[in-house]
């Protein structure tokens, strides 16, 4: 028996064989369907049902309350559907959306960007480009099936390649690897391009782009599209991190800051300590959103980085800045050391 499962407003139609989660059969299907952790924990995949009955596997509480399960919602995965379904979930992209390819890939270099973060270049089958959205992101197959995700740090037009930022893990398996044992030449398998955490270029609201940690990836790669494509929209970073050595990449963006008069860069540094002499913003990097902008009605945010920093932004950017809940884009990460089987 087999259950299908629509999205609104894309249009998206997936059949969901009896007994599975949505998000994988989404997924294997092509559907970019949103997550982070695929494990219950995050609330990333959390949307909203409209039509159909669905009931959930193990997950916590925090990704989805008891109440927003009375008030209908799901998390696509760990929700198994008992009949057909509707969904709403607008980071779904429509049908013709980049398809979804596994594909070799050569690590072309390796560079420390800093203590704990490797920003790798890899090089791509030349004869077969491979198509994706600025602010998408690739999973790594490892050689045991297991998978790691990370956003793709630079816009199309700068490839063939992809460049991503990992950080180092310890005890994982990848970061482990990546920091001890990757060599260039090093053939890699992959699989992309996945999530809905891109530019929407119909709009000509201001835009708030909140990065924490390598959660900057995407947003630099947004900011390499606009810079491309000519989007002059007003455009304010926020870039947070523990010391300042975590703003691994600030002269790119005092760079982009000469080029690009639209832009504007906030760094915020949370955990600064006397000898780092930092006289700029401290705190929670979304609270110094609030501070700037008490009112993000008018505003669109690109958000990525720590899910505490996501889930945070999400909730208190529409509960006390008016920020339309549909206005809010972002794909949160789940790091080695979250995932229960690391």
């Amino acid at each position: 028996m087999t259950f299908q499962i629509s999205i609104l407003p894309s249009g998206r139609t997936f059949t969901v064989n009896e007994g599975e989660a949505m998000l994988g059969a989404g997924i294997r299907q092509g559907i970019g369907l949103p997550y982070g952790c695929k494990d219950g924990a995050c609330g990333s995949c959390k949307c909203k049902k409209i039509e159909g009955t669905v009931v959930h596997g193990a997950h916590q509480s925090k990704a989805l309350s008891d109440e927003e399960e009375a008030n209908g919602y799901v998390l696509t995965c760990c929700g198994v559907p008992q009949s057909d379904v509707v969904l709403e979930s607008r980071q779904v992209t429509e049908a013709g959306a980049f398809p979804i390819r596994k594909m070799p890939a050569r690590v072309a270099s390796l560079t420390r960007a800093s203590h704990d973060v490797m920003v790798i270049q890899l090089q791509l089958p030349a004869n077969d480009p491979f198509v994706y959205h600025a602010g998408q992101y690739i999973e790594f197959i490892m050689r045991d099936g297991n998978r790691r995700s990370y956003s793709m740090g630079n816009a199309r037009h700068n490839g063939p390649g992809v460049e991503l930022h990992i950080r180092h893990m310890p005890g994982g398996k990848f970061t482990d690897h990546v920091f001890s044992n990757m060599k260039e030449k090093e053939i890699q398998r992959i699989e992309g391009p996945f999530g809905s955490f891109y530019l929407r270029e119909d709009s000509d609201k201001p835009m708030v782009l909140l990065a924490s940690g390598t959660g900057f990836a995407p947003i630099k790669a947004l900011i390499e599209h606009m810079q491309f494509q000519g989007i002059t929209r007003p455009a304010t970073l926020y870039w947070g991190g523990r010391r300042p050595e975590d703003l691994y990449m600030n002269a790119w963006v005092e760079e982009k800051l000469r080029e690009m008069p639209n832009l504007r860069y906030v760094p915020v540094i949370s955990n600064a300590t006397p000898e780092d002499a930092w006289t700029g913003r401290t705190g929670f990097v979304h609270k110094a959103v609030l501070e700037d902008f008490p009112d993000l009605s008018g505003y669109q945010v690109y958000a990525c980085g720590a899910p505490i920093v996501v889930d945070s932004a999400r909730l208190e950017y529409s509960e006390l800045a008016g920020l339309p809940e549909d206005e809010f884009y972002a794909d949160s990460f789940i790091t080695e050391a979250d995932k229960a089987h690391e």
